[in-house]
């Protein structure tokens, strides 16, 4: 059933204090309304345990904005801030919905659609449903996003979507990705199903294999608690990776609907072939450098916290493979970490090599081609082609691989670089569900890494150890090649 088109005239913000809603959303929709893109009626009641007032809350944001929103990017925000008006809450109490509750009808009540953003540590989330359903904010125009982590397996998973759905029609749920608010994620569909040359070529028997990489060149950053019991196939690959994955491997939409979309997604989620021991590699950093500077190991960032060392992975490289006629024999290769050289998110692309050249024996060089779409920090998309290099070759033609680039900023230098947020609020705001995660995708997602980590525990895997600033540890380089591929760095 597709979700109500109406545009939400409240917007209610859960942990409205927190790092998230500092950094990204009240930014996010400052920018937004700077543009003129945010409902002209929109008001937005911010809720934490916090004991502030209105003015304390402008008073926040105001600073949140001047540190992480360009001033060009403001706008008029004296007219964004008077749109905030905030009500102190306990949400692990059912006291004080009630004046949550009178706090939204002070600013025009639900019957002008309200949309919920919940940003809580996942315990809070039943308490925080049934304070609200108490409350009578569950009604047919109030619809509920919810931010990660959803659960740590498949059974808390379904425990966190049941408590939702006993008060949200999955319609009316919008569970969040921020990478699907990225662009060159977005264009990944545009890439695939707006150019024709890419879709007859988009199979088994002209890509070889497929690489995605998210590295990350910090470390435990104040996560300490949330990331030692969650580890990187839990906060990265789980989510992020196999989105991105789906993208790359999806079968054509009928259309670009929510539905549709949304469809082909968990096919490819459900055809995850389960992964065996030999297909992972698993690994924790120890002291090194980044950025030219000195950093600790993971074992002793928990030291300095207080904690005893763990198992935890910091690091996770996996070959999985789709298994339809699509991607029959195409391995796709995951690889995730902390304190890597570079902080990266790319998927690459291999194809094929020609299967006969004209030019063996010329030392021409011939590679074979690869698309890379890169992510972050900056969004590309760059073909390599080969090209002969000019000149006049006596011992035969000279080959070289040379670049076809879309540079994403230079392409479109009039249009604005966006906060991921930006997509996402506005769509939440609007009630489109495209570019956000539905039940059945995120419960094939956990039954594929819960069988992962079942393997781990099966033949009592333990992460290797890697230096800081490394690319991981070295039974990443053998995962790949012993299939003769490299990782592309």
């Amino acid at each position: 059933m597709a979700a109500p088109q109406f545009a939400a005239e409240r917007l209610l913000l859960f942990g409205a204090t927190g790092d998230l809603s500092r950094r990204k959303l009240l930014p996010s929709l400052c920018a937004l309304d700077a543009d003129g893109l945010l409902p002209e009626k929109l008001k937005i009641i911010g809720t934490a345990r916090s004991d502030l007032d209105d003015a304390d809350f402008r008073d926040m944001a105001r600073a949140a904005l001047e540190e992480f929103l360009p001033a060009e990017r403001r706008g008029g925000m004296a007219g964004f801030l008077n749109r905030l008006s905030y009500q102190t809450l306990d949400a692990s109490t059912p006291d004080g919905f009630d004046d949550l509750a009178a706090k939204i009808d002070a600013a025009g009540g639900t019957d002008g659609g309200l949309a919920i953003f919940l940003s809580t540590a996942p315990s809070l989330f039943g308490p925080t449903i049934a304070g609200l359903e108490k409350a009578g904010l569950t009604g047919d125009k109030v619809r509920m996003c919810l931010e990660k982590p959803l659960g740590t397996d498949l059974a808390s998973s379904a425990e966190i979507n049941d408590a939702v759905a006993d008060a949200f029609p999955e319609s009316r749920i919008f569970r969040i990705d921020h990478y699907l608010g990225k662009e060159t994620v977005q264009n990944l569909l545009a890439l695939r199903f707006a150019n024709i040359l890419f879709e007859p070529i988009w199979n088994s028997n002209v890509i070889e294999h497929v690489q995605i990489t998210v590295a990350e060149t910090v470390g435990l950053e104040g996560r300490v608690g949330f990331y030692d019991d969650a580890g990187a196939l839990r906060d990265m690959v789980q989510n992020h990776m196999l989105q991105l994955l789906a993208l790359v491997a999806m079968e054509p939409p009928t259309s670009f609907d929510a539905t549709a979309v949304r469809d082909e997604k968990v096919k490819v989620l459900r055809a995850l072939r389960q992964v065996t021991a030999n297909e992972t590699v698993t690994g924790q950093y120890r002291a090194g450098a980044s950025n030219g500077q000195a950093v600790p190991g993971y074992d002793e960032e928990l030291a300095q916290h207080g904690l005893d060392e763990s198992e935890t992975e910091t690091f996770a490289a996996i070959k999985a493979h789709v298994d339809n006629w699509r991607w029959k024999g195409v391995p796709f290769y995951l690889r995730t970490g902390k304190r890597m050289p570079q902080r990266v998110t790319e998927i690459l692309v291999q194809f094929r090599r020609v299967p006969h050249s004209i030019f063996e024996g010329m030392g021409a060089g011939l590679h074979p081609n690869h698309l890379l779409i890169e992510i972050q920090p900056e969004e590309n998309i760059t073909l390599s082609l080969m090209a002969k290099v000019p000149g006049l070759d006596e011992d035969g033609v000279r080959l070289r691989e040379v670049p076809l680039a879309i540079t994403m900023p230079d392409a479109f230098a009039e249009a604005q670089r966006r906060i991921a947020y930006e997509r996402l609020l506005l769509d939440l705001i609007k009630g489109d569900q495209t570019l956000f995660v539905r039940r059945d995708e995120v419960e094939a997602q956990w039954n594929w890494i819960d069988g992962i980590r079942a393997g781990w525990e099966l033949h009592e895997v333990k992460p290797q150890t890697y230096t800081a600033g490394s690319w991981g540890p070295s039974g990443a380089v053998a995962l790949t090649e012993r299939d003769g591929v490299s990782w592309h760095e």
